[in-house]
């Protein structure tokens, strides 16, 4: 009680007063001071404070740059989803890498085959030039026998070249193949350091999968990026 008449002296003098002297006059209050006054220390923390705001608000949008899931898997962090997969129909068709070599592979198919179209009807023309010479009797035996020769190396000449080319074709298809598969798998390495599933699978129509759930399917989700990763690196 002490305490409080050493603290509070006003309040225990004016409640003295209306107690015992009901006719006093009522002191006047003291001013009392404002909650918050404004200084140059006050401006500067409200700036410092503005500025950890906004580092505050950086940070955490630096989540935007990562590939966004959709929405069914944003919560597959956590060990009740580990699972998604790729449809390899859309990335076949849809991956603008798989495209572009596919492209290039056409080209040269055509090119070996128009080039093996143009030597076949060569060579069938000249055989039956040589034949008709033949029935006609214009040409000896010896010349017949020469050109003949000549008429079948160029056929054995063209099968082989035919089987180079095959070979050329399947070691093409087979090197895109690889690099298709090297880039693809990289690429899912690097994307699943932030999401972290513990299969990332491929389906395809005829596949070993016969069903899959559409709310596991990250094909878009991986076709936008890698697509966007492909076209940035060709810059």
């Amino acid at each position: 009680m002490q305490e409080e008449n050493v603290n509070m002296p006003g309040e225990i003098q004016e409640n003295a007063a209306i107690e015992f002297n009901g006719a006093a006059e009522e002191k006047p209050s003291a001013p009392k001071h404002p909650f918050f006054v404004f200084t140059i220390n006050t401006v500067l923390g409200l700036v410092v404070l503005a500025g950890l705001v906004i580092l505050y608000i950086l940070v955490l949008t630096k989540k935007e740059n990562q590939v966004q899931l959709p929405a069914a898997l944003q919560n597959s962090k956590g060990k009740a989803l580990s699972v998604v997969y790729l449809n390899l129909d859309s990335l076949n068709l849809k991956y603008e890498l798989i495209r572009n070599l596919r492209k290039d592979l056409e080209a040269t198919v055509n090119k070996m085959q128009l080039e093996l179209k143009k030597d076949e009807e060569t060579l069938q023309k000249d055989g039956a030039d040589f034949q008709q010479k033949v029935q006609a009797k214009a040409i000896s035996d010896d010349k017949a026998k020469q050109i003949y020769e000549i008429l079948m190396k160029r056929q054995q000449d063209l099968l082989e070249k035919k089987d180079r080319y095959t070979q050329m074709m399947t070691q093409q298809q087979m090197a895109m193949n690889e690099k298709l598969t090297d880039t693809l798998t990289h690429f899912l390495k690097r994307f699943n350091k932030t999401y972290r599933f513990d299969y990332i699978m491929g389906y395809k129509s005829e596949g070993e999968i016969l069903v899959a759930n559409d709310t596991l399917d990250i094909t878009h989700t991986i076709l936008d990026a890698i697509n966007k990763e492909y076209v940035e690196r060709k810059k």
